[in-house]
């Protein structure tokens, strides 16, 4: 069967909406190579609503419907901030251009995630705040989209991960209790 961009990107945009409630806006970063890598990519950024009280920034249309394992992935924000329309923006490109992301892959954002914050990479995570319901989306007999949690991390935490592996930096992460909105939170490592 013969997929468009528009019949995928709407099925992300339909899945997003089952799981999160509230309006969202769809928003592009235009600077940068993005447009001539991922023309159809857009940002869709969801207002907190009574049930979650921070915003959301997902991507739609991350990966193309001819990726062989596509994703998407979302970041949660205390504020709403534009600069992270242009940090989803450039992960989507390193994942078209450099390597294709996967589930505990981490990314050099290149900058910090907010303000001087030391969280400068993300980690590809399962979704845990929303589980199943947002994880996996059947895309067509032969593939599925992942959407996954893009949490914030440090440099020592990149480091331990791939020294002990991504069970044992969750684990840490669980044990104290760390808080994923917080651009200052310090390392748990």
């Amino acid at each position: 069967m013969n997929y468009s961009v528009e019949d995928y990107k709407s099925r992300i945009i339909s899945h997003y909406s089952s799981v999160w409630d509230g309006d969202f806006q769809e928003r592009k970063w235009l600077k940068g190579p993005i447009m001539q890598v991922v023309p159809h990519l857009s940002i869709l950024e969801y207002k907190p609503y009574s049930s979650r009280e921070m915003w959301t920034y997902a991507t739609c249309g991350m990966s193309t419907h001819t990726h062989k394992f596509p994703i998407e992935v979302h970041i949660f924000s205390s504020i709403q901030d534009d600069s992270i329309i242009e940090l989803l923006s450039a992960v989507c490109y390193y994942h078209n251009v450099e390597s294709n992301l996967d589930l505990g892959n981490t990314v050099n954002f290149g900058r910090s995630w907010q303000g001087s914050s030391e969280l400068s990479f993300g980690l590809l995570s399962l979704p845990y705040l929303d589980g199943p319901n947002l994880e996996t989306l059947r895309w067509n007999n032969s593939n599925d989209i992942h959407f996954y949690w893009l949490i914030p991390i440090t440099k020592k935490e990149v480091a331990y991960k791939k020294e002990f592996g991504l069970e044992a930096l969750e684990a840490k992460f669980e044990a104290n209790d760390f808080n994923y909105l917080n651009p200052n939170r310090k390392s748990v490592i």
